[in-house]
């Protein structure tokens, strides 16, 4: 049998799933597997319902004092996005003060205070004008960062991903639906470690809206229900330690708090 030919009967034994074009194959709730991946989920505020999680995007550098802090110019930079994964969500329940794990491999851990949009749907190439009907609702989140570990990627020319994308490295609280909240376009956003406020600021300082996040993303990528999108972070992102205790704050939503232990 020659290469050719031992391709052609690997590919078709494969049940036939894969069709040209298509370079993955998802199974459907009918197909076996030989194990169970959980869904990652974030609870639904007012209701026994979860928000089933797909992808998890960050923007970068949105607030122009944080963009400074970081090195960049904030009046030249376009935006831009990395990615978690979807179970890096780390559940935090309102009127809870939660343990947060102090990961591995860093000396240098730091806060970064977020709102989070939740979408319901998605497309691509989404106009600005209509961006915000995709959004499902809202909720404080930490984009939680081995600053050590990016830096040192960063130097070297290399991925940063190691320094983002890790164990509940995206603490969240619950959910809350659009037509609880409002959209959340202005409002107090900050981060308190130990009692002492250390990021402070409003979301419509924010370089790039949530309704222009979320039309940038769908040029790069094809938007779905479940995607929740960090939509960056004010200045003075700081280190913790183990035993501090961060409380995130964003005006329209309940606090959530976190102890690194």
């Amino acid at each position: 049998m020659n290469r050719r030919d031992a391709l052609m009967i690997s590919t078709a034994s494969i049940g036939g799933v894969l069709t040209a074009g298509c370079a993955s194959v998802a199974a459907t709730s009918a197909q076996r597997t030989p194990f169970t991946v959980p869904q990652p989920s974030v609870p639904i505020a007012g209701s026994d319902e979860v928000f089933p999680v797909h992808r998890i995007y960050c923007i970068g550098r949105n607030y122009a004092a944080h963009a400074r802090e970081m090195g960049s110019d904030p009046t030249r930079e376009p935006p831009f996005f990395f990615q978690k994964p979807s179970d890096a969500v780390q559940v935090v329940p309102p009127g809870q003060t939660v343990d947060h794990p102090y990961p591995s491999l860093t000396r240098n851990y730091h806060y970064e205070v977020e709102l989070v949009a939740a979408l319901q749907s998605g497309g691509r190439n989404i106009p600005v004008e209509q961006a915000l009907q995709h959004v499902y609702g809202y909720a404080v989140g930490l984009d939680m960062t081995r600053r050590d570990l990016q830096s040192d990627m960063k130097d070297q020319r290399k991925p940063w991903e190691i320094g983002k994308s890790f164990d509940l490295s995206a603490p969240i609280g619950p959910i809350h639906r659009v037509a609880q909240t409002g959209q959340l376009e202005k409002g107090a956003i900050t981060l308190s470690v130990n009692g002492v406020v250390k990021q402070s600021a409003n979301l419509n300082q924010m370089i790039w809206s949530v309704a222009e996040q979320i039309s940038k993303l769908s040029e790069a990528v094809e938007l779905k229900a479940g995607d929740l999108i960090y939509s960056g972070t004010p200045e003075n992102v700081g280190p913790v330690v183990r035993g501090d205790v961060m409380v995130a704050h964003i005006d329209g939503l309940p606090d959530i708090s976190l102890k690194v232990v």
